[in-house]
């Protein structure tokens, strides 16, 4: 059995397309012509995580549901309306550092990685 999946690029996140594969309960599509398609067919719904992003998401047991990335997709879209750059976006428990313009989520948190925390390097805040 393999316990360690390498990806060599971010994860592709789409909150309302069935599955190819999931990891912790997070819907993954590759970076596979089909996937580079989906890409292109939806391109304002679609949330990238980025590789530390991804760690942290792992390390820290943060599982998200079809409902949480919907969720984060669409308070990414409010910040961007509002011309937010880079973001804290809090969901329930959770705390996330994203990148609005790249739609990438730079860095995940729970509540117990919250406490005393800074987070630097933001313009908007968003909570849902």
């Amino acid at each position: 059995m393999i316990d360690t999946v390498f990806y060599p690029e971010p994860l592709v996140i789409q909150p309302n397309w069935p599955p190819v594969g999931t990891q912790s309960g997070v819907s993954v599509i590759g970076t596979s012509l089909f996937g580079r398609i989906l890409d292109e067919r939806n391109p304002s719904r679609e949330i990238r995580f980025s590789q530390h992003a991804q760690e942290r998401l792992r390390s820290r047991g943060i599982i998200l549901s079809r409902s949480d990335l919907k969720n984060l997709a669409g308070a990414m879209e409010s910040v961007a309306k509002k011309g937010g750059k880079e973001s804290l976006i809090m969901q329930g428990d959770t705390a996330f550092v994203v990148s609005v313009a790249n739609r990438t989520v730079i860095t995940a948190m729970d509540r117990k990685s919250m406490i005393g925390s800074v987070i630097t390097n933001i313009d908007s805040a968003a909570v849902i």
